[in-house]
This record gives C-alpha cells, structure tokens and sequence, in this order.
C-alpha cells in the first residue's frame, strides 16, 4: 500500500529487470502485469520502453479492442513482459491453449481497481493456470476486504508493506472547496478556467457521467478552450489520440469520467477540477492524487452543491481534518483549506455567456440528457454517513464567506447585496408596511405572542452553537501543540497504555463464564448449538446477500450502471420476480480449475489464423532448438509466399544431421524398397522386350487395317 504518484510503477519495474536481467527468446513470457484500463496499461509499457531500454527486454500489450490477430502474433514472438488487461487476456489463453509455466513474475497494479470493476473471476481464472513457484506482488492505494480475501487465498505467507498511511494526501496538494447552487456549477467552471487558472497549465475536469463529459467538452470548445475528453463507451483508438493530446500537450484540458481516475502519470498535471464531487472518499483520494506527484505541487479545486454537502463532512472525518467555513467578516483568520464561494459578480458574467450559448440548439438538447443522466447517476450514488446527513442540517455552509483567492475579483456592490441577502428585520411584511389598526398587523402580533417562547430557544441555541465554535477556534489559535523531540527531552521516561494480551482477556472470560450458574440438564437455549455452522452453510443469507448488493464504484453511463445492479423481471407463470442475466451459468463455460468464464472466449479464432498465415503451433520449451530462420518461417503471415516458405521449411530441417534410431532404420528400408522396385523394372524389360514389341506391332498392324 502507498499513496498515489509515490513511484509505485517504478518500484515494481526496477527488480523485474534485476530479476529478468536479459532476453531469453526461447523460454517465453517471464513476467506479467495486469492492468485495470487500457490508459493505465499502455503508460506502463512505456515506462518499460523507457527504464528497460539497455536491458534488451522484449515487452508485448495485450487489450481489449484491439486486433486479436496482432496479439496472437506478439505472442509467437515470445515477449519476456506482457501488460494485459484481464479480460482480454484471460480469452488470449483460452483461446491459444496458453501455457503459462514460464512466468515467474506477476503484478496486479491498482489491485482494488481490479477487483472493483469486476474482473475477479478472470483474475482468479489467470491465477490458477500460473505455476505455483512464482512471485506475486499487489500494488494498491487502498486495501478493501476482497483484496484481503484474494490474497489469503491465492498467496502463500503473504507479506504487507504499508508506506504513507497516516498522510493520506501529499503535503505540495492544495485543496480548495467551492460551493455554490447546482445552476451555477458550469459557470464557477469557466470562472476558474478562464480566471484563475493559468493558461498553460494542465488540467483534468472530472464529471459524473459520459453525457457531462460531452456536454461540458461542447461548452468549452463554444468558449474557445482547447479541450479533448476519455469516457468508457468511447472507442479505443480515439481514448488513446485524446490521451495522447493532452500528455503531450497540445490541449490544456482533458475532461473525464471515474475511468481515468486512478493509475494514469500526466508527469506536469498541476489542476484538478471535481465538476461532481465523488460520493466515496476513497475515490476523492485517486482523483486528486493525479496531480501534485513525485514532489510538484498541484491544486485541486472542487465544485460542491447542497446535495454534496454530506459526501464532503465524510471527506473531513476521511481525512482526519477539522471542517470549517469561511467567516463572512474579512477580520477573522481563515484556514488554507476552509469551504467558501466565489464572488457573484464573476459568476453572473459566465452566467450571461452560458444564456447565449444555450440558444443553440445542440446544446440546449445536450443540457437536457445530462439533466436526465443526473437523475439515474443519483439512483445509483451510494449514500452519505447518518452522522454527516445529520450535522448539515446544524451546519450553515451555505452561509459562508468568498474565499480569500477570489477577494481581488470582487466589488462593493456584490458586496452590498450579500449583506442584503444576510439581513433579518425583526419584523414581517404585514408588520412594517401596515397600519397598527389595520387586520394583518393585529394577527401576526397575536401569532408572534403565540409562538414567542419557540423564537426565543430557537435564537439562543443558535448564539450557544456559534459561541462553541468560536470558542472551538480561539482554543485552537492560543495553544500550540508540541512536538516529540519536545516531549523528550523534559521527560526521562514517557509511560504509554500497554495493550492487554489476548491471554489475559481469556481468563478473564474464563473467570466471568465461571460465575454464571447454569444448569445444562434443564437449560433450554434460545439458540441452536449449530447454528453458527447453519449460518455458514447457508446460501442466501444476508450478510452474503448484503455483501452483493454493496457497490464500490459508480458507473458513468447508463448501461455500466445496470449490469452493476441486480437486474429483477416479473415472471408470469412462476407469479414473482426472478433474477435474469445475474450469476447464471448461460453462455458460460466451466474451466478446469472450476471458475465460469464467457462461453465466447473459447472460438476458432486461433486456428483460423493459424492456417490463414501456415504458422505452426506454438513449440514449448521441451522441444528441441529452433533456428532463427525458422522462427520468423514461423511467424511470417504472407499468402503470396506461403509455399515458398514451405519448401524452405522442408530444407531446413533437412540439414539436421543428428537422426534417431528409428529415423535411421526407416531410412534404410526405403532404400531398399527403393532397389528391389528398380531391379523388378530391368528384369522385365530385359526378359519381354521382343515378344512384347511384335505383339504391340501386329496389334498396331490390325488396328490399322
């Protein structure tokens, strides 16, 4: 475990290449690395083109969407590293019949990414066909419970290294938190791109779905900000052109979804933007972890409307960091990292050029469908603590002053209307504009007696709120705390709870089960004796059932998000709701080690290729040496050629000179067929020659005639 952009790429390649060392062509693949996402897979080749370059290590890329037949290539090439995404790799050694006994080496990077995006059944299938003696090494930013599950099982003695685990963010990453109505998000968005941010720095926006991926891309080219976008349903080879864009830097801004959140190296990233705030703290961490890498510093800025409020108290408690406001009063200090907003002024000119962008038609349609992918996103984002949903309704974030990077930008008359919007009369509308005789003046004064004693605790446990926290605050501001090396050296010897040893809990267990008198002929339990074995063995129970209906990862696009849930229809004849498509063993097929995979990775693909390009099958390492001249025979694909290369095939496995016993043996009895058929020929044509020729001439003669 390790903090993201700590060099965890780096710290698995270096002792692979101490480990590989050379090239070895005729051993096969000795190292493998699995990938969650094309993205992530293909920086880490380049990171092995790039480290690797004098080691003379053959590297291959195996994903999904790309030509299987340039896979099946690479493969008879025999790469000593392969990076593969799981699925698409697991159906590459179905398909071929793999061996994998060669591998000595395998790493599984963003391991919990893995496992949260489904590939569990694929990995543990991979892990199965992988020899026993091999290393394994998980690299991972977090450890979830399946992560631990997976390496109890597929690992012998596992070892676990954590670095950084009480700093969860680096110290160079500066946060700044933005709230703002949800009507205005796009314009605080173009506020900070066009006034806050440089122009040449690069930034990653991240929105909550394919639709606010495209339509914020159409409002920035509208603006005139060079952009590209990266969503999942978006082909492979144009995920990699807009990749390839923004690293190497002809664009400034990429906008994406979760898909490019984790694992991705943008080496000079300085900004992060949340357009949508994630709903898991976990996923806050990856996301902002793209920037600020390898001691730069970075900003991520984070865009947050009302219904984000609650995700953002759980981020604080994540973080173990104390949440505060921005004070109205520009007197008061304030914290680097306190909630505020940005001035209304700026706000309402990006507000003016949206209205004038939306009179397009595209765009206004746009606005619509990512108004209806909002609605489906938050059925399926996970909820908020109790604690945090709770402690909103008692927190007045909405209430908070600009933040101190915006101040320049505002003017006195924004600042007249805030106070404007801020001030309370005492009195209601009926009381100040009417007569003291007239009917609405008399009621709202009998009402207001009514309910006098309901004002007056309201008022005062509010001023006893907002006294705790300036207390709270003046405390913090007086007393420092102190330092380790401080306490050190004025006291000799520092004491600390020592934790109680898992003997003496037992006995003191044991001694408390003693007191209990209970009589076990007449004694009736409430529960079973078996029934922590019942529960064990049970097939729908809820913590199992609970544990499936638990989602990690929200999806970007509609289709991700159903295939992520259970998926219930009516049944008529049976008169209930059945699971379909869920855990069915249709259109799968049972390997040998037991797991279910697609019934579509075991085709004829292989073989179709095998004899469209007259490549022999793959040799193992048992066989015996093969020239270089025949290994590229081997892998050439030119039908023009193809019995040319036969033909040199054929001699160059005749200049093998070493024979077996057999092969000499055979080789006689030909020989000697081969002179018995010749000496039968001479006799016959010795012996008949006269009597065979008149007989033809007289037959020839008759014909004739």
């Amino acid at each position: 475990m390790a903090r993201t952009g700590s060099g965890k790429t780096a710290c698995f390649l270096i002792p692979l290449f101490e480990k590989l060392k050379a090239r070895q062509s005729k051993s096969g693949v000795r190292g493998l690395i699995l990938t969650p996402t094309r993205e992530l897979a293909l920086q880490t080749l380049r990171f092995i083109k790039e480290l690797g370059r004098f080691t003379g290590l053959k590297a291959s890329i195996i994903l999904g969407g790309d030509s299987m037949d340039n896979q099946f290539t690479a493969i008879h090439g025999n790469p000593d590293i392969i990076v593969a995404t799981p699925g698409r790799f697991l159906h590459i050694c179905v398909e071929m019949d793999l061996n994998l006994k060669s591998i000595e080496i395998v790493i599984y990077d963003e391991a919990d990414r893995l496992f949260e995006m489904g590939f569990g059944e694929q990995i543990n299938e991979i892990a199965n066909r992988l020899p026993s003696c091999r290393s394994s090494l998980l690299f991972s930013a977090t450890l979830p419970k399946v992560l631990v599950e997976f390496a109890k099982a597929g690992l012998s003695n596992p070892v676990l290294l954590r670095l950084d685990v009480e700093s969860k963010l680096p110290e160079e990453l500066k946060l700044c938190f933005i709230t703002c109505r949800p009507e205005e998000k796009l314009a605080v968005l173009m506020c900070l791109l066009k006034r806050i941010i440089k122009p040449e720095s690069q930034t990653v926006i991240f929105a909550a779905t394919m639709h606010h991926v495209e339509y914020i891309h159409m409002i920035l080219d509208k603006a005139g900000l060079t952009n590209t976008f990266i969503y999942s349903n978006l082909d492979p080879s144009a995920r990699k052109i807009n990749a390839a864009k923004f690293q190497n830097g002809k664009v400034k801004v990429l906008v994406v979804t979760d898909v490019a959140a984790r694992g991705i190296d943008i080496p000079y990233l300085d900004n992060v933007i949340n357009f949508n705030f994630p709903a898991k703290s976990k996923l806050f961490v990856h996301r902002v972890g793209r920037c600020a890498r390898a001691g730069r510093s970075g900003t991520a800025y984070n865009i947050i409307a009302p219904d984000e409020y609650p995700y953002l108290l759980d981020l604080h408690l994540f973080l173990g960091r104390s949440f505060e406001t921005v004070p109205i009063s520009d007197t008061e200090e304030i914290s680097e990292e306190a909630v505020g907003k940005m001035p209304q002024s700026m706000i309402e000119e990006e507000l003016s050029d949206l209205i004038m962008y939306h009179e397009y038609t595209d765009i206004a349609n746009m606005q619509n469908v990512c108004n209806n992918a909002y609605q489906q996103y938050l059925r399926s984002r996970p909820q908020a603590s109790t604690e945090s949903n709770k402690r909103v309704k008692e927190l007045d974030i909405s209430v908070s002053g600009i933040l101190p990077e915006f101040r320049e930008f505002n003017d006195s008359a924004t600042e007249l209307i805030t106070k404007m919007k801020n001030y309370r009369p005492k009195g209601t509308v009926f009381e100040i504009v009417a007569k003291p005789s007239s009917v609405d003046y008399k009621v709202m004064k009998e009402k207001r007696a009514l309910h006098k004693e309901n004002i007056f605790n309201h008022h005062r446990k509010l001023e006893d709120r907002l006294s705790k926290i300036a207390e709270n605050k003046s405390e913090k501001s007086k007393l420092a705390s102190s330092s380790t090396a401080e306490i050190n050296d004025v006291f000799s010897e520092v004491i600390t709870p020592k934790k109680r040893k898992i003997d003496d809990l037992y006995r003191n267990e044991k001694r408390k089960k003693q007191k209990i008198l209970k009589d076990d002929e007449f004694f009736i339990p409430y529960a079973a004796p078996d029934q922590h074995t019942e529960e064990g063995l049970a097939v729908n129970s809820f913590a199992s059932e609970a544990e499936k209906a638990h989602l990690e990862f929200t999806a970007d696009n509609e289709e991700s998000r159903r295939l992520q849930i259970q998926i219930k229809k009516w049944d008529r004849k049976k008169k209930k709701m059945i699971t379909i498509n869920n855990n069915s063993k249709a259109g799968k097929i049972r390997t040998e080690s037991g797991h279910w995979i697609p019934a579509t990775y075991k085709t004829k693909r292989y073989a179709q290729w095998k004899e469209k390009n007259k490549v022999e099958a793959r040799y193992d390492d048992d066989d015996e040496e093969v020239s270089p001249q025949m290994q590229k025979l081997q892998t050439l694909g030119n039908k023009r050629w193809a019995r040319h290369n036969e033909k040199l095939k054929k001699k160059l496995e005749a200049k093998s000179e070493l024979r077996t016993p057999e092969q000499i043996l055979k080789s006689r009895e030909v020989l000697e067929r081969k002179k018995r058929r010749n000496g039968r020929k001479k006799g016959g044509r010795k012996g008949g020659g006269d009597s065979g020729g008149g007989g033809r001439g007289k037959g020839h003669k008759k014909g004739r005639r």
